[in-house]
């Protein structure tokens, strides 16, 4: 990347990262309009897989068109309401988090990892931060956009510090 771009989009970072603490009611709903957007336009696709794909055997065919029906009427529902599609996106995420705590315990108690504990507690705390966000999901994603904002904020300004010198300083810092 051109060192320009680099500036650029470390720059865009820090702004986003300011808009998503400062603003943070606008920016979990651009990215709920952004999923909804998302689900109806894969479920469009994933329809019209199930007719157009060569090949697919009649079963997989109906699962593919049935899947792609309902992507699609899950986000069509959730493009009025896109706070409600938040609330879905930390459903979703949580289910990711269950697996994830379940790999970690069973990892323990098969002893695949070393060291142990750390996969009991790693599977732990997951599962115990799925427990949370069920209870509490407008909290999690409220956390996860706080924190989220925190981490694009410190990453672009970290980026901007570290930008390799400029060819031409490079180069009289070379000659002197």
């Amino acid at each position: 990347m051109h060192r320009g771009e680099i500036v650029a989009v470390a720059i865009l970072g820090v702004l986003l990262g300011l808009a998503a603490l400062f603003w943070p009611s606008g920016t979990l709903l651009t990215v709920a309009i952004i999923f909804g957007s998302y689900l109806v336009a894969s479920g469009i696709v994933r329809t019209t897989s199930a007719f157009v794909v060569p090949g697919l055997d009649p079963g997989m065919r109906w699962l593919t068109g049935i899947l792609g029906l309902i992507v699609t009427i899950a986000g069509v529902l959730s493009l009025p309401n896109p706070f409600g599609s938040l609330i879905i996106i930390a459903f979703v995420g949580g289910i990711g988090w269950i697996a994830r705590g379940i790999a970690g315990l069973v990892a323990g108690v098969r002893h695949t990892t070393s060291p142990r504990w750390f996969a009991f507690v790693g599977g732990g705390v997951s599962i115990l931060a799925v427990i949370a966000m069920f209870l509490l999901p407008a909290f999690a994603l409220r956390a996860f956009q706080f924190i989220g904002a925190m981490l694009l904020i410190a990453l672009s300004v970290a980026t901007l510090l570290t930008l390799p010198r400029s060819p031409k300083k490079a180069a009289k810092a070379a000659a002197a």
